[in-house]
């Protein structure tokens, strides 16, 4: 019984010397306060900006399969997407070359073609592609 009598003296010896070694509380002092980098604010600060490519003409160009054409119009089938299928209302230009190639046999289904329409009344401008020989 001496022996745990002995040993808890020890133990609390050493407690009372480990808490009266530690430091005692202190208050936190303030942070230095380091001056703010000033910018002048005269100055633009230049970015080059990413300028997108221009579109020739102003045309957008839609790639396909012709599913039908004639004088007035012309129906493709988009490259990459079977389901988007697109009519075009030729322009007095386009149908006077459209003339001249239905004269000779015309577009076949499934000729490849671009088409370079306008975008805001959908007519196309500018048909490209070969059209296969006559039947």
């Amino acid at each position: 019984m001496k022996s745990v009598k002995l040993i808890a003296a020890q133990w609390i010896t050493a407690l009372i010397v480990v808490a009266g070694l530690s430091s005692p509380a202190r208050a936190q002092g303030p942070v230095p306060v380091i001056a703010p980098i000033i910018v002048d604010t005269a100055v633009p600060i230049i970015v080059s900006a990413v300028k997108p490519t221009p579109k020739p003409n102003g045309l957008n160009k839609f790639e396909g399969f012709v599913l039908h054409a004639n004088i007035a119009q012309i129906t493709v089938r988009a490259k990459g997407n079977d389901l988007a299928i697109r009519t075009f209302p030729l322009s007095q230009a386009a149908a006077a070359k459209m003339q001249q190639i239905v004269d000779k046999g015309g577009y076949q289904y499934g000729d490849k073609v671009t088409v370079l329409y306008e975008p805001a009344s959908q007519k196309a401008v500018k048909i490209k592609g070969k059209p296969s020989k006559a039947l």
